[in-house]
This record gives C-alpha cells, structure tokens and sequence, in this order.
C-alpha cells in the first residue's frame, strides 16, 4: 500500500550566524550553509544551492532505494551522482541539473526501466516540473 504524503503547512526557520554562514531548523535537526572563502564566506558547510541539487539527488537516491527493497533487491553500491550548472543570465540560478543513477552490481536488466522510471518521480523532482507558488514578505 502506497503511503499519502501528509498534507498541511510545515515551517523550518533559517537564521544569520557569523560571517555568510546560516542555519536552518527543521523537525528539530540543524543544518548550516555557507559560502566558499571565494565568495566571501569561511566555506564551513555546503552553499544552499548545493543543498538544492544534494536535496534532489538524496530524493531520487530515496525513491531508487525504496524500489529495490520492495523488490527484494540490495541497496549496496547504490549512489546518484549531480552534475549542475548555473545560468550564465540573470536571474541567478542553477540552469541544468543532470543525474546519474549508479546502482547495485546484480540489478537485474529487467528492473532498470521501472527503477529509472520511481527514481524520475522523487517528490523534489515533482516540485521542480510543476513548480510551487513562492512569495517572499517581510515580517
């Protein structure tokens, strides 16, 4: 049985720390971002744009993973690798996102379409075809 995604707003908060370095909250867990030294920052965590394109390699990673446990099948070996690139125009923002599913030794060529085809649909990958509504506000 296929489990809904809980609907509802959630919240994470993200704050200044020193320098260009930032933390977010979620559920009780910290991330930090940063910038590299060549942007003025102290490079002490990733920049949110890699966690952008982590966040999408991680979700189909999750997705791909899911699929061979519920084919009885190993998670071993299993990795996404992101190659991106940023827009040469304005506005700033990463203009190609490419992936790569490496997966298990002994993935059965049967299996590789229907895996490719769950991996293509992580909820992250979902967001970015059918983009959400984003506003910005000051408090």
């Amino acid at each position: 049985m296929r489990q809904q995604a809980e609907v509802g707003t959630r919240r994470i908060d993200a704050r200044f720390l020193d320098g260009e370095a930032y933390e977010f909250t979620a559920r009780g867990h910290r991330v930090r971002v940063d910038q590299p030294v060549t942007d003025g920052g102290d490079d002490t965590a990733p920049t949110p744009v890699e966690l952008f394109v982590g966040s999408l390699a991680t979700c189909v990673a999750f997705y791909a993973g899911r699929y061979l446990t519920r084919h009885g099948l190993d998670r071993d070996g299993l990795r996404v690798g992101a190659d991106y690139e940023m827009a040469a125009d304005r506005p700033a923002r990463v203009a190609a996102i490419r992936l790569t599913v490496h997966v298990p030794p002994g993935l059965p060529a049967d299996r590789r379409a229907a895996l490719l085809a769950v991996a293509s649909h992580c909820t992250v990958g979902n967001t970015l075809a059918a983009a959400p509504d984003v506003s910005v506000d000051l408090a």
